[in-house]
């Protein structure tokens, strides 16, 4: 850790900053940070708009779901639901800017992704092309490799992932 010392008008004002585990830290917190918006984006697409993200997953003209078998609005908004469940817990691990918090959300993450690998692995829909069967494997492998680091990334122990705020020391006035 490294402190700085700055004189101001009305005092000092000492800052901390972890210097030991900075970047893994950092790297933490972008990788909360991906998994938030890619599970906000399918969450949101599948709860608010399940046939569309059925026939329309992943976008950019491929479809992954659909080729699976017939259409159920339930499942398919219980999916988008799940999605949302595990970014709450993903932005709650950012907000709280806990390590310990970071692990419980890689974890989340990790108990998803490891049986939907296995599944993608292991069951090709009759419907899917190489390349597509390809691209969901590597995507599922990424969500994999993403909760690992939030489980491996951060240093033992509960620290917060930022600096602390600088805290101010103020000295009081001279009456004249």
């Amino acid at each position: 850790m490294r402190f700085s010392v700055e004189g101001t008008q009305e005092g000092l004002r000492v800052r901390m900053r972890f210097e030991q585990h900075r970047r893994r830290l950092l790297a933490t917190r972008v990788v909360l940070a991906v998994l938030a918006v890619q599970g906000a984006v399918v969450g949101l697409w599948a709860t608010v708009a399940p046939h569309s993200w059925y026939t329309s997953f992943p976008g950019f003209g491929m479809r992954w779901i659909s080729p699976d078998g017939p259409f159920n609005h339930h499942l398919a908004a219980d999916v988008g639901a799940f999605f949302l469940a595990l970014t709450a817990v993903t932005i709650g691990a950012l907000v709280l800017n806990s390590t310990a918090a970071a692990r419980l959300a890689g974890l989340g993450w990790l108990t998803f992704s490891l049986p939907h690998f296995v599944y993608h692995a292991f069951h090709r829909p009759e419907g899917m092309g190489g390349v597509s069967l390809t691209l969901s494997l590597l995507a599922a492998a990424l969500l994999i490799a993403l909760g690992l680091a939030c489980l491996l990334l951060p240093p033992r122990g509960d620290i917060p992932m930022t600096d602390p705020a600088p805290v101010h020391v103020r000295f009081p006035r001279r009456r004249r």
